[in-house]
């Protein structure tokens, strides 16, 4: 059902959808909120905190000021409570207030609160009648991700026709349904966007995140039969060459390392096609395996392709691989493919790729668009597992005759989760750091450490290093409490001198301009890189030796490890500063474990045991993975759940040949894309 026969929704519009992933009626009611903002009691001036979002019933005392900046317009109020406690009140680019609010009004003002000037200040409040807003008081209004173009009024008003125009199908057998308490899926997806409380919205949010590891594991399960019975017709010897590389390495290889290399020898030489999962912490020496393994690969007489999530990324391993071939006199020919490469240039790389001239190719996912033609791949490998997925994954692997596939993921999961999430590998973990590397020192501290912060980052740059700022945001909005990037990076070329470069980055800009961001900043042509957690995966700059989270509470202990790895990669002494943004003492609890500890697989660990079913907002942790909503540290439980209910409903009915099974079958030949594949559906 077309867009446009929902009222409001014209030829215009209907773009601005097609932009966020929604192209029919029916997309509308799976287009999930991202968080829900709750109208809570207004307070007195008092009784704020800094660095969240609150009300407070205030009066205005002068009139309205208008500065220009540049392009910005800035309006500020004064305001006072009951009590005679004032505060600020600051808009951007909104001239109209000036018209809107006068001496004497009196209305409720809700945003994001914070410290300016000895004083409270309240930052772009939206603004309520007395009688409006105490309607509002404790609804769940859902917040949606939006682009530009798209305001959440919008979304909201096309989702409540869409849900006048169809109706989700059930199809999860009943059996199941029951078992595991699961609610209806007409029900779960009319909650989702309208939760009468919290109660409600935890259920449908179980019975939605049930339902996307549940299609994912009978996915793995079908791809696990595939490849279980697959030939290997590439059997690949470790050459002398290889040999001879690892002893020429400026390095020593881990015992870990050692041991995965020889599992990696193993299934390549067997029987059977590789497919195996190098699990290791950020650090832990996972490139060197892959690189080995295309090399030898190449050695064979066959070709590999590494693909890498970031054409930053993918660059860096280019000039890794070129290095080792020209150092150890390897006659081998290793070409990069990534978008930005001009069409002359992407025409030539096909050419010898096809005719197999190129041995060894490395690049983003432009490595598996159709115009690539491998003449004889071996060996895959993709970097960063979890910004993949399974889809991409059997993409690559039709380049070639069924080649041996290698995924690398520095996500520390817990094994057993692991093996639940990645059920058509075998797993190998790396769990030993090299040698040498200097251990991260941390500090978890609160919002008034910032001055201490800043002198210590000017020092640290002085001195010729790097430092990222990680803020939960990219812009201000009402919703969502913390740092954003862009006020952020202003407000620090106005703190740090001014020989220091600041920059941001965030995952709304076009991908040629994050190369460049990341480009420069590797280059060390940017000093500070203040940035939303897209550097999460990206570029290698053992230079940079400062990590500073704000508002860390708003993450996942296993991001922040994640994001702490980004520092330590080089000679010099790397420090993480985490900056909590409340007071809440199971907060610091939490984040205290990253003190103590620089073992990822420690950390996802404790997470898993601390953030439970109670967290069921907060920030998602595990990537893309192919999930809109579900989580797989902070929803483990349901995850067990849905494995359980796949073993079982596949033991009974593997080909979901039963009638209660039909409507099951029919969503799984959708979810999988099956019609130019065969996995027994």
């Amino acid at each position: 059902m077309r867009l446009n026969e929902i009222n409001g929704i014209g030829e215009k519009t209907e773009k601005i959808f097609y932009r966020a992933g929604i192209e029919k009626v029916e997309d509308l009611l799976t287009y999930y909120p991202r968080y829900y903002d709750t109208f809570e009691e207004p307070v007195l001036v008092r009784n704020l905190e800094c660095d969240r979002t609150q009300a407070i019933y205030a009066t205005v005392v002068r009139n309205v000021e208008v500065k220009r900046i540049r392009n910005l317009q800035i309006i500020t109020g004064y305001l006072r409570d009951s009590e005679g406690s004032a505060l600020r009140a600051v808009w951007f680019n909104s001239a109209y207030l000036k018209g809107k609010l006068h001496i004497g009004d009196t209305f409720v003002f809700r945003g994001f609160v914070k410290e300016n000037r000895g004083g409270f200040e309240i930052s772009q409040p939206k603004i309520y009648g007395i009688r409006e807003y105490n309607k509002k008081m404790g609804e769940m209004q859902p917040v949606y991700s939006l682009v530009s173009g798209m305001t959440n009024n919008i979304v909201q008003k096309a989702i409540k026709q869409a849900f006048n125009l169809t109706e989700p199908t059930e199809n999860i057998p009943k059996s199941v349904k029951e078992k595991f308490n699961l609610i209806d899926k007409s029900v779960a997806i009319k909650a989702i966007h309208y939760p009468k409380n919290y109660e409600d919205m935890r259920l449908a949010r179980n019975r939605l995140i049930f339902d996307e590891f549940f299609y994912f594991i009978i996915t793995l399960r079908n791809l696990k039969e595939k490849n279980d019975i697959t030939v290997n017709e590439n059997k690949l010897e470790e050459p002398k060459e290889i040999t001879d590389l690892i002893n020429n390495l400026p390095f020593k290889l881990t015992n870990a390392q050692l041991r995965t290399w020889n599992e990696i020898k193993e299934d390549i030489a067997s029987d059977r096609v590789m497919n195996r999962l190098v699990q290791g912490d950020v650090g832990s020496g996972k490139t060197i395996l892959a690189v080995l393994l295309v090399l030898t690969a190449a050695l064979n007489g066959k070709q590999g392709a590494i693909m890498a999530p970031t054409e930053v990324l993918a660059r860096q391993h280019f000039e890794f691989v070129t290095e080792l071939i020209i150092k150890n006199n390897l006659n081998l020919n290793v070409a990069i493919l990534v978008g930005s490469l001009t069409a002359k240039e992407k025409r030539l790389a096909y050419e010898k790729i096809e005719s197999g001239e190129t041995d060894i190719v490395i690049g983003t996912h432009a490595v598996i668009q159709e115009k690539v033609h491998f003449k004889d791949l071996a060996v895959a490998v993709t970097d960063e597992q979890h910004r993949f997925g399974v889809r991409q994954r059997e993409m690559i692997s039709e380049k070639g005759n069924h080649p041996h596939i290698m995924v690398m993921s520095a996500t520390p999961i817990p094994r057993t989760l692991a093996i639940i999430m990645y059920g058509d590998l075998d797993i190998s973990v790396i769990d030993e750091l090299p040698a040498g590397r200097k251990p991260i020192a941390n500090c978890v501290v609160g919002t008034e450490y910032r001055p201490k912060a800043y002198n210590f980052i000017e020092k640290q740059v002085d001195s010729g290093r790097q430092v990222y700022i990680i803020c939960p945001t990219v812009e201000y909005s009402e919703a969502v409490e913390g740092e954003n990037v862009i006020e952020y990076s202003e407000k620090l070329n106005k703190i740090l001198h001014p020989g220091i470069k600041v920059e941001y980055l965030h995952g709304r800009m076009k991908p040629s301009e994050k190369n460049e961001i990341m480009g420069r900043f590797a280059r060390n042509e940017i000093q500070v890189l203040v940035s939303t957690t897209v550097v999460e995966v990206g570029v290698n700059v053992p230079n940079a030796t400062v990590m500073m989270v704000e508002n860390a509470e708003r993450f996942g202990l296993a991001q922040l490890h994640q994001l702490r790895g980004r520092v330590g990669r080089g000679e010099h002494q790397s420090y993480c500063i985490f900056i909590r943004g409340n007071k809440d003492q199971e907060t610091a609890k939490r984040l205290e474990i990253l003190n103590h500890s620089n073992d990822g697989f420690y950390i996802a660990s404790e997470d898993l045991k601390l953030r439970g079913s109670g967290d069921l907002l907060g920030t998602r942790q595990s990537g893309d993975m192919e999930f809109q909503m579900a989580d797989i540290f902070r929803d483990a439980d349901i995850l067990q759940k849905a494995s359980e209910a796949a073993s079982e409903l596949l033991a009974d009915d593997p080909y979901f040949e039963k009638p209660e099974h039909e409507l099951l079958k029919k969503v799984m030949k959708s979810y999988l894309d099956l019609e130019n594949h065969d996995i027994g559906l």
